[in-house]
């Protein structure tokens, strides 16, 4: 497969291209806009197969997006920061119509003041809306994830969010595998789930129910979020088949042995492999989604360790409650056997991860006293 040197705005573009999308709704929001500048520049030299709509707003964009996929039609669009937060309504829309459509979220810190820095805040407080969350931690995973994404929100007939960092991994050149068309058509095919509209059968869609049938909807969509894994692992071994790359729920690196686990998700994971080898004693499990969580193997991978601590490194913040992931990686190691304490390096409002800082907390002096096993550290203050 030709390798190209790209930015991770430009592979999330490419796999759309790639993918035989039938529908592009674009509108620009830093740091996403590189993605539909790329995806138009494809459109303008007829090589996007689908349509191109330039929408007047990041709400009118996610609504295209809905009655297209009501219409049977593979869908895509992009955003960040406030447009996500825009889209809110739609979010919960798309997610309850059971509408497979493929978003990226290029993470960035929300206001106010205005802020570029990659917080991953806007993607994160979305988590409960009923989409698929799966989260890229470099500019190959956002190629490949972008084509598993539309298999698996087609499956599974739920919306997918694809996350990664703003700038980090959206603006930073890497050298990227890029499969033809046909290669990627063996893998994706057409888009194959049924429409919801027809116009020889006219219908009243989504209209005013009761409480019962709400509530056998959300269950509804809570079994099909359960079965996302089943199905991800299926079409992870498929793409690892075809094109020798794969992607598990839970990534573990050097964990064997490990005295103390680093669990983060997006692009920090690159910086702690770099320098895995001189943090002795230290793992990494990197979390592939948010939503679903892979609570259960997070949980088999712990244990396995025999990890004495769990230091989560949170990109986030929850005011009054601390790092997003810290909480959701206490929860799932609730009532296992030997857990060991979870502390938080949080690093809110985007500020980057540095071996030095890894090299701070873990020499276990900024952990001790008072705070105990739950005691955070704010990276801003480690200058």
């Amino acid at each position: 497969m030709p390798v190209e040197m790209i930015t991770g705005s430009q592979a999330a573009a490419t796999a759309v291209q790639r993918a035989g999308v039938d529908l592009v709704v674009a509108y620009p929001i830093t740091p996403q806009t590189a993605i539909v500048e790329t995806l138009a520049e494809y459109w303008a030299r007829g090589e996007l197969g689908g349509e191109y709509v330039n929408a007047e707003s990041e709400y009118a964009s996610l609504a295209y997006c809905s009655g297209a996929a009501s219409a049977g039609a593979r869908t895509f669009t992009a955003t960040s920061s406030h447009g996500l937060a825009y889209m809110h309504e739609m979010i919960h829309w798309c997610a309850g119509a059971r509408h497979p459509i493929v978003l990226a979220n290029v993470n960035r810190a929300m206001g106010a003041p205005w802020c570029l820095e990659p917080d991953q805040i806007d993607s994160l407080s979305q988590r409960d809306t009923g989409w698929i969350q799966l989260y890229c931690a470099n500019a190959q995973e956002v190629f490949d994830t972008i084509l598993q994404a539309f298999a698996l929100a087609e499956s599974v007939l739920l919306p997918c969010m694809v996350v990664f960092d703003g700038f980090y991994v959206s603006h930073t050149y890497e050298a990227v595998d890029i499969p033809p068309r046909d290669t990627v058509a063996r893998f994706l095919g057409p888009s194959c789930f049924a429409a919801q509209v027809d116009p020889g059968r006219p219908a009243n869609l989504h209209g005013l129910i009761g409480a019962e049938a709400q509530s056998r909807l959300v269950l509804s969509r809570h079994r099909a979020m359960e079965r996302v894994w089943e199905t991800l692992r299926e079409i992870n071994d498929r793409f690892a088949a075809l094109f020798g790359r794969s992607y598990p729920a839970v990534e573990g690196v050097a964990c064997e042995g490990a005295k103390t686990l680093l669990v983060t998700a997006g692009s920090c994971a690159e910086t702690i492999k770099s320098v895995l080898p001189a943090l002795d004693g230290t793992g990494l499990l990197r979390l592939k989604a948010v939503r679903p969580f892979p609570a259960r193997e997070l949980r088999t991978r712990v244990e396995a360790s025999g990890a004495e601590t769990v230091i989560v490194v949170d990109r986030n913040c929850s005011p009054g409650l601390g790092g997003i992931l810290a909480q959701e990686v206490k929860a799932a190691l609730y009532g296992a056997a030997a857990a060991p304490p979870v502390q938080n390096l949080i690093l809110a409002g985007g500020v980057d991860l540095t071996p030095w800082m890894l090299k701070r907390i873990l020499d276990g002096s900024l952990f001790t006293g008072g705070g105990g096993p739950d005691r955070e550290v704010w990276g801003v203050d480690l200058a």
